[in-house]
């Protein structure tokens, strides 16, 4: 590469970053942004609080009726099986093995103890219908600390598996 070749180069990146700095001098003389003398949006270094009333409430869509067990059958091994068994004395797998779930206290399924999230364990009221539906709604929401990976189910699908699981007996 000659001289003259390399200057053509060197003058067509310098007018480049020229045209380009001149550019955004024009552009900042032409628009001026207006800033509210008051914020429209409160900023403060306080927690959000919830609604009046509301008193961190979930909720939760309510159970179809009618749920199909054969439907939450083909439900759970679409979504279920990849972490969970449904069979009696079943190995558990990245969850715990879910024959009888319906009536047993969350967190107590002895093979699985030592791996539940905290908030699993902390739960009170046995797996019911409401309480698997709460959970399946959105396992995150109602458990914010679970180990569960799963989004959600949708209503139908809610009402099917839990179906299929009150028939693991």
């Amino acid at each position: 590469m000659d001289s003259f070749e390399f200057n053509k180069i060197a003058g067509a990146v310098l007018g480049a970053v020229l045209f380009l700095m001149v550019l955004g001098k024009v552009s900042d003389a032409l628009v001026h942004p207006h800033v509210p003398e008051k914020p429209h949006i409160a900023v403060t270094d306080e927690a959000p609080q919830a609604p009046s009333g509301t008193a961190d409430a979930i909720q939760v869509p309510p159970l179809p009726a009618g749920g199909d067990a054969a439907a939450g059958q083909a439900v759970f091994q679409k979504v279920c099986f990849t972490c969970h068994t449904s069979d009696k004395g079943g190995n558990d797998k990245t969850g715990p093995n879910l024959f009888g779930v319906v009536g047993r206290k969350p967190g107590a399924h002895e093979s699985f103890a030592a791996k539940y999230s905290a908030c699993i364990k902390a739960k009170t009221a046995e797996w019911s219908e409401e309480t698997l539906n709460g959970f399946l709604w959105k396992p995150a929401v109602d458990c914010k600390a679970t180990k569960m990976a799963m989004a959600g189910l949708k209503d139908k699908d809610r009402a099917d598996i839990i179906a299929f699981l009150k028939g693991l007996k």
